[in-house]
Order: C-alpha cells, then sequence, then structure tokens
C-alpha cells in the first residue's frame, strides 16, 4: 500500500521575508535554498556524507537509540561566520520538557564541513534573513547571531523513530532552520506547524534533499511525526540551525 503525504507550497526566494512576517514560517525548495545561498547544490550535497559519522545520542530519556547528532556553535554578523569554543547544548525545561535543563555534550562536526564554503554561504545566507525580520523592530543593520547548528540522523532501530520525542515545541531562540538532508526507506516524519497563540496550523513532508522549514520561533510551535522503515536501514538525516540575537541559551 502506498504512503499519502502531503506536499509544502513553496515560498519563491524574494517573498521569503514576507511570507515570513505573515505567517511566521516559509519553506524553501531546495532550488531556492540554493538561490538564496548563492551556492550550487551540488556545494550542500557534499555535507551529506557526514551524516554517517553521527556519534548516538546518549542523553535520550526515552531510553531509545534513533538519534545520532553533531553539535557546534557559531557567531554570523555580516557576511562573517565564526565558529566558536565548543560548548555545551542547553535548553529550559520551558521549551523542552524532557531534555532541558541539562547540558548536553555532543561531538561537534567535522572540520572539513564548517569550513566548506558551502556552509558559511548558507549560514550568512540565513543571517541575513534574520536580520531583515529583525529590522522591523528596530535592530542594528548587521547584529551577530548566536547559531547553533545540530546534524541529526533519526534512524529505525528501534522499529520507529522520533524526530522530535520532546513533542509540539518552540525553542527559545528567535529563528529556526529545518533542513532535510536526505530520508531514506521510510514512512511518516511529517511536519506540522501551528500557531503558538491562535488555531491555525500546516501539515506536509519534506521529501526533497535540502528543501527548508524556515520559522519564526517566537510565533509558531513545531514538530515532526514518528518515522517507520519501509526498508532496512530507513532513516532520516536533517540538519537544524537555531539563530538567537541575545547570545547562546546557557545554565
Amino acid at each position: 500500500m502506498s504512503t499519502v503525504t502531503l506536499s509544502p507550497s513553496f515560498a519563491p526566494p524574494a517573498q521569503v521575508v514576507p511570507i515570513l512576517r505573515q505567517q511566521g514560517y516559509a519553506v524553501l525548495s531546495a532550488a531556492s535554498v540554493t538561490q538564496l545561498a548563492g551556492c550550487e547544490l551540488a556545494a550542500l550535497m557534499a555535507l551529506n556524507p557526514s551524516w554517517n559519522d553521527l556519534p548516538p545520542d546518549a542523553y535520550l530519556k526515552d531510553g531509545g537509540h534513533y538519534r545520532r547528532r553533531r553539535h557546534s556553535c557559531f557567531v554570523v554578523q555580516g557576511d562573517a561566520l565564526t565558529q566558536v569554543p565548543h560548548r555545551a547544548h542547553w535548553q529550559p525545561l520551558a521549551y523542552n520538557a524532557l531534555h532541558g535543563g541539562m547540558e548536553r555534550w555532543f561531538e561537534p562536526m567535522r572540520d572539513s564541513d564548517v569550513h566548506a564554503p558551502g556552509w558559511r554561504q548558507l549560514l550568512v545566507a540565513l543571517g541575513r534573513i534574520c536580520t531583515a525580520l529583525k529590522a522591523d523592530a528596530g535592530a542594528p543593520a548587521a547584529p551577530p547571531w548566536f547559531v547553533e547548528a545540530h546534524q541529526f540522523r533519526i534512524d529505525t532501530t528501534d522499529g520507529i523513530g522520533r524526530p522530535t520525542p520532546e513533542g509540539a515545541h518552540r525553542d527559545g531562540v528567535d529563528f529556526v532552520a529545518v533542513l532535510l538532508v536526505d530520508r531514506v526507506g521510510i514512512k511518516g516524519g511529517e511536519t506540522r506547524v501551528f500557531e503558538a497563540e491562535g488555531p491555525n496550523g500546516q501539515r506536509f513532508t519534506l521529501t526533497e534533499p535540502w528543501s527548508m522549514l524556515l520559522l519564526d520561533d517566537t510565533r509558531v510551535i513545531h514538530e515532526s511525526t514518528p518515522i517507520q522503515p519501509t526498508a532496512d536501514g530507513g532513516h532520516r538525516d536533517t540538519l537544524v540551525l537555531t539563530f538567537r540575537a541575545s547570545g547562546f541559551q546557557s545554565s
């Protein structure tokens, strides 16, 4: 039996900022992501092999073994990207009731990835979008953005994998970018976005490698539904980038 998936409505690159202002989120095709970043798709696809080298997440409180990840932190200011000394990932319990309130130390991203041209172009381009959105509130022309980068692989080792075991949530930042890197031999993994203070919501499934969901974290909450295997080794790879103006979250 075939699995029905709902396709997202993609935003043209020129309309990303207005759409985000209007509804708090926008979805971009891979072609639009590369257009915004000013790079070829091959420059982003060159990062893909590192998802095969992610260490297990040792902090899952539900007892699962379905998540692997790496984590690194950066500062984006204008056209400059700087990697900061390795640090723990921390969220308050108010934003992550399952894994909040504790320092989680994950292995950093590989040097070859963070020095790749496509990596810098992607983060700088997203920083420009965040700056344009913050300009409505009188932010500086080129504020620093404190960025946490998370490489995730959710697999089906346990028979089911949970991309968001904490449920529908906000991340406690200003903006969040969720990029689908790949999905292999799975069903599920539907993305759901809801107004934080309203009745409206949308659901769709990202299937195109390097397509992206961009969220205003102050206005919407989001989650992804569990995945199940349709073939051996089924998994879903994503890159999650969070942008915060007021520094990294810390205990």
